[in-house]
Order: structure tokens, then sequence, then C-alpha cells
């Protein structure tokens, strides 16, 4: 009488050979970028201007984990000259950042090194199913000082402006000069963790990722939300500030000083959450509801 090996039993030593690769590259990239995650974890990610990076980070586990399944499957494609450049286009930036202690470049050299590890290993096929994860690594650079001292400025009193003319037009005794805020018998100043860039920044991946997970098929209705992240997200922070106001002049500086380090941040998610899921579905009604782009998994 003869026998037949189950076909699970058979299919074990190649499922071994297709996910050993992936070992021996989390653990290059865990002892290459762990260094960095740590020093950012005492550093740059407990200011509140960079507290989003280590949230960046969760996301994009999640965002590869999600994927891994069929990113595994795929077959095997590679193209060592894209890859190797990739990668080694990465390895530069971040040995010139190392070297010099730029986080910008040691951050920006993420998306360049997995890239070209997943070029190396699976192909083409892995780059377009990884797109989004990839991008992603876009949010977790720090925003380039010049940049910062340049945009902030405006971004303050725009804001300052706004919150007076809301206020003030609903009876509340407030004026400004420049940024400084005089609500009742408190005086405010709009600093720059107030002008909202930064904040802007991190409710903009947000919105992205927003996006992502919605996955709608429309092309118009994308480009509609895409372009509307950035006036939600402001729209968000001036909420915030207004409340901040709100609060300082009702129940004193003390309650005021309070929120701002307690619940700004949540205020500034559910207002921009709110936004996000109010549009996507205003566009839904108007443009329709085409078939949802399918899940990787």
């Amino acid at each position: 009488m003869s026998s037949v090996l189950p076909p699970p039993l058979a299919a074990g030593p190649a499922d071994h050979r297709e996910t050993s690769p992936w070992f021996w590259v989390l653990a290059g990239f865990a002892a290459k970028y762990g260094p960095l995650y740590t020093s950012a974890s005492t550093g740059i990610w407990q200011s509140d201007d960079h507290a989003h990076g280590a949230l960046i980070l969760g996301v994009i586990v999640w965002l590869f984990w999600r994927i891994h399944r069929p990113l595994v499957e795929l077959p095997s494609r590679p193209t060592p000259l894209a890859g190797w450049s990739l990668f080694g286009f990465g390895m530069l930036l971040y040995l010139l950042g190392r070297i010099g202690k730029i986080s910008i470049l040691e951050f920006g050299s993420q998306p360049f090194v997995v890239g070209g590890v997943l070029l190396l290993i699976k192909g083409p096929a892995a780059l377009r199913l990884a797109w989004f994860p990839l991008f992603y690594f876009i949010f977790m650079i720090p925003l380039p000082g010049t940049f910062v001292d340049a945009i902030t400025g405006p971004l303050k009193q725009w804001i300052s402006v706004i919150v007076v003319e809301v206020l003030y037009s609903v009876g509340y005794p407030i004026a400004r000069t420049g940024v400084m805020l005089t609500v009742g018998r408190y005086e405010m100043l709009v600093a720059d963790a107030c002008s909202g860039l930064h904040s802007m920044y991190s409710l903009t991946a947000l919105g992205t990722l927003f996006m992502y997970i919605m996955a709608r098929g429309s092309r118009l209705h994308n480009a509609l939300m895409l372009i509307s992240i950035p006036p939600i997200a402001f729209v968000a922070n001036i909420v915030r500030v207004i409340i901040l106001v709100l609060i300082t002049y009702h129940f004193g500086d003390a309650a005021g000083q309070g929120f701002l380090h307690g619940g700004a941040g949540m205020v500034l998610m559910l207002v921009a959450l709110t936004g996000f899921f109010a549009l996507d579905a205003l566009l839904a009604t108007v443009l329709g509801r085409p078939a949802r782009r399918p899940s990787p998994q």
C-alpha cells in the first residue's frame, strides 16, 4: 500500500527559504536604526514639535505588517542594479547624517534603504506593493529649521488675526498687538508651538493615513481629499487656540496652561478626524461611491 506525502509537509522547507531572508533584513534594520530610534526617544521625540515621531514609527510597523503576507508570497524577480543603487544612496545619506549628526539625513535614508532591499529580494512588484509604507517614512523626518523659521512667523500672524476676529465677533473683550493676545485681564503669546506648523505636519500624516485606509477608488475624490488636508489641519489648530483662549478667560491662566499640555493634542486630532470624515462622506455623496481598492491582505 503506497503513501503520499502531505502537501503541507512538502511545502515546509520552501516556506522556510521564503521567510529566512526577511529575518536577516529585520535584524540588519534593527541593528542599523535601533541606535537612531533610541537616541530620538530620549531626544527630539521628547519635544512637543517632534513627539509624533514615535507614533509614525508605530504606524509604519503596522503598515508593513499589514502587507507582510502578500509581500512574502510575491515571486522573486530581483533587480540588482536598481536595488544596490537605491540601497547605496540610502547608506550614503545615513553615513553623512551619522557623521555630521544631521537627523534629517539619518531619518531620510530609511525609505531608500528599505526600497533598495525590496528590489534586491523581490523586485519592482515589492515597491508597488509597499509604496505607502515607504512614503510614510517622510513623516519621521524632522522639518528643516530654515523652513520652520520662514513659515512660523506668517502662521502666527494669521492665527492671531483669525482668533481675535472670531472671538471679538461673539462679544469677547479681546485684542491683539502682533502675536500678543489680550483677553480680559490675561495676556497670551501665540508662541511658535501655537503656530501649528508641526501640528499641521503631524495632521497631514494622519490625513494621508486616513485616505490610505479608506481606499477610495475615485482619483478626483482622492485629489480633493489630499489638497484639503492642510486647510483642515490649519482649521483644527485655530480651534485649539480658540479653546485655549476661552479656557484661560473663564477659568484662569493655570487652567489654560493645563489644557495646553494635556488636552491640546486630543482636540487637534478630534477636530481633524471630524473634518476628514465629514469631507470624505460629502465627496462620496456628491461624486458617488466607487468600489474601494482591494486590501493588500
